[in-house]
């Protein structure tokens, strides 16, 4: 009767281990698809968002391969028996203490993510970061790269990136330009703003919609200021800019105003 009862006993113990075996062999099987799934969505997500450096998508890919199939494993030895209390809690402290090692550069990945999923800005567009300008040619998983107007590499931390204001001049698609001339006041401002409109629309580059605005900006001591408002498309910003300073001042002194043109920059908007 002892014989049986021992022998029923272990051959329901053994049922349940098998069960519990091939049920964590199947967690185990489904946790090894799932990480690989999981590693091709982030390597797509990752290649299918512009401007970013393809050279981690392989590391990111991993990390998200290595924690689907960790979660996996933790939950196979739960099913076979094995308290994961302590494991969990042993992974936990591990994962605090690099953590804390690496706060800056974990925080540098973080924001880097960020840039990757927002994305501000992208490869080759000109953007002004802090004290900064200049055109993005990398974005890494830790640093920016910027070149700027005057030929200098700048090495930005993505922390420092994300936790500044951003201004980029080449994601609108067009841009505000206001050309400032002051005339003395024994000229006559009403040929000036004539002269000046007609040198400003004559140029192809200037958008009709929004139509350019032409007025008497400012009257100030020693002069009266008159303002052209133009548009154009953020690619010629700046050659129509500098062509056009150029062709008033020629335009202004054939048509014989004797005090110098003063032309001044205007913060676009």
């Amino acid at each position: 009767m002892d014989l049986n009862l021992f022998w029923v006993s272990l051959t329901a113990g053994l049922s349940r281990f098998a069960l519990d075996f091939f049920t964590a062999a199947a967690i185990l099987v489904a946790g090894w698809y799932l990480s690989r799934l999981a590693e091709r969505v982030v390597r797509r997500f990752v290649e299918r968002s512009s401007g970013v450096t393809f050279d981690y998508t392989p590391a990111l890919a991993r990390i998200a391969r290595g924690a689907v199939f960790l979660i996996a494993a933790v939950a196979a030895l739960g099913q076979l028996g094995v308290q994961t209390a302590s494991i969990t809690a042993l992974v936990g402290a591990a994962g605090l203490a690099v953590g804390l090692a690496l706060q800056g550069t974990l925080s540098n990945v973080a924001a880097g993510i960020m840039l990757m999923i927002l994305r501000p800005f992208k490869l080759g567009d000109g953007i002004e970061i802090g004290t900064t300008a200049g055109t993005v040619t990398d974005i890494g998983l830790f640093m920016t790269r910027v070149v700027t107007w005057d030929g200098v590499v700048v090495h930005l931390p993505n922390s420092t990136v994300w936790g500044t204001k951003i201004t980029n001049y080449s994601q609108s698609v067009r841009r505000r330009f206001d050309l400032v001339v002051s005339v003395s006041y024994g000229d006559d401002v009403a040929r000036a703003l004539d002269l000046l409109t007609d040198v400003v629309t004559s140029d192809p580059r200037v958008l009709t919609h929004p139509a350019p605005l032409f007025t008497t900006k400012a009257l100030t001591d020693l002069s009266v200021d008159i303002l052209a408002q133009y548009w154009t498309t953020a690619a010629d910003f700046l050659a129509t800019q500098s062509d056009l300073k150029q062709k008033v001042k020629e335009r202004f002194d054939a048509e014989g105003f004797t005090v110098p043109l003063r032309l001044v920059q205007v913060a676009p908007r």
